[in-house]
């Protein structure tokens, strides 16, 4: 699979003719997950169900800064590429603060939208968890992850919206993770040490949930 054209792409773009160029663009190099949004509302339907990867956002919708307060909204797993024909200072750094991972104006390049989607894949591979869900493959930011548990030949994966379950060993996990942002408190244990709200001598919570700590790894929690 190639991971890059696999990417779920959204264009929230208001004029029309812009957004079908933008997506010609994508669609020459192979991109085949591409949809389009030209205000607000449909943005919002798309960001919830279609999922986007990647969200090439123009700051102007309707003539008003709309871009960065979706940027807000955004699904979890997303990431933002700002594009706006503006050169304002203050827009530009009202934007940045909703963390894009790049920002370009117009009139658009191909050679710089095609180099920032690119960089913003292999960005967000480094910072997510991958593996398979039946026919598709699914990544998780690390971000989303609250913790992993073991059930027989399965691990439950619960995060801040779903529950997932792979066909993975807890140790096979363990080896794909950051061991600055995850440790086993249990046989039967991952945690996102970002998620642990209180720590006992015997247990972790993460939103009120207990899970258990044994004594092999407490250290890793003090």
């Amino acid at each position: 699979m190639n991971k890059l054209i696999d990417t779920k792409i959204l264009i929230v773009e208001d004029e029309i003719i812009i957004a079908d160029y933008i997506e010609e663009l994508l669609q020459e190099e192979h991109f085949t997950k591409i949809n389009i949004a030209n205000n607000k509302e449909s943005a919002l339907k798309e960001m919830s169900s279609f999922l986007p990867d990647i969200i090439l956002m123009d700051i102007n919708l309707k003539g008003v800064n709309e871009g960065i307060e979706l940027a807000k909204l955004k699904n979890s797993n997303a990431t933002i590429i700002f594009i706006t024909g503006q050169h304002d200072l203050v827009l530009m750094n009202d934007a940045l603060k909703t963390n894009p991972d790049a920002y370009l104006t117009k009139p658009l390049k191909k050679v710089d939208l095609l180099a920032s989607i690119n960089l913003a894949v292999h960005k967000k591979q480094s910072q997510t968890f991958q593996f398979k869900d039946g026919y598709d493959i699914v990544s998780l930011d690390f971000n989303a992850i609250k913790y992993f548990v073991a059930e027989g030949n399965y691990v439950n994966i619960q995060t801040a919206f779903k529950k997932f379950t792979t066909r993975q060993s807890l140790n096979t996990i363990l080896e794909k993770l950051p061991s600055q942002v995850f440790s086993q408190t249990h046989r039967s244990y991952i945690v996102n040490k970002n998620k642990v709200q209180r720590v006992t001598s015997n247990s972790v919570f993460i939103n009120g949930v207990e899970i258990p700590l044994s004594r092999t790894y407490t250290k890793q929690f003090k």
